[in-house]
């Protein structure tokens, strides 16, 4: 397994990346909140929605290209990615930000997601942050993330709510 930088100028890699995206998004919404949050998630996968994200990355990737990382299973593609906001966001939380981890099933408990956190704490590690902490947030009900991240030294760091707009 490759654990390397997203190529945002291969196209092959752009396709994968948002392929890996949706089955993200469309996992939070499935696995952890009833049909109310799996339709909110699947409606914003709109190919505007497409559009914007990938630009968002390409920004993201421009201000530091370890921000997303993937892992390259060669001839099979990429089969994961780590997403690490990049330090110009460091004001945002205080911390860096891992911003989505994502594994495609067949590839899960092979060690993928390890050797991409590794990447995203190393990538952290070198930010420059007024707190130094990696943080992200995890829902209480998804459990194989939960054991995951505790795994790998995670604690919990306070809580998330929100309110609809």
């Amino acid at each position: 397994m490759d654990i390397r930088p997203y190529d945002l100028d291969d196209q092959d890699d752009v396709a994968a990346l948002w392929t890996h995206k949706r089955a993200f998004e469309r996992g939070l919404g499935a696995g952890t909140g009833g049909e109310e949050k799996a339709t909110a998630y699947e409606a914003k996968l709109t190919d505007a929605y497409r559009s914007d994200w990938l630009d968002w990355v390409d920004r993201c990737v421009a201000a530091d290209e370890r921000c997303v990382t993937v892992a390259d299973a060669g001839g099979e593609g990429i089969v994961g990615y780590v997403f690490v906001l990049p330090e110009t966001h460091r004001f945002i939380w205080d911390a860096a930000v891992l911003n989505e981890i994502f594994v495609a099933p067949a590839y899960r408990g092979e060690g993928v997601a390890d050797d991409l956190l590794e990447a995203a704490v190393a990538l952290a590690a070198d930010q420059d942050l007024p707190i130094d902490r990696l943080i992200l947030d995890v829902d209480p009900d998804n459990e194989r993330a939960r054991r995951f991240y505790d795994r790998h030294g995670f604690e919990a760091w306070g809580e998330l709510v929100a309110r609809p707009l």
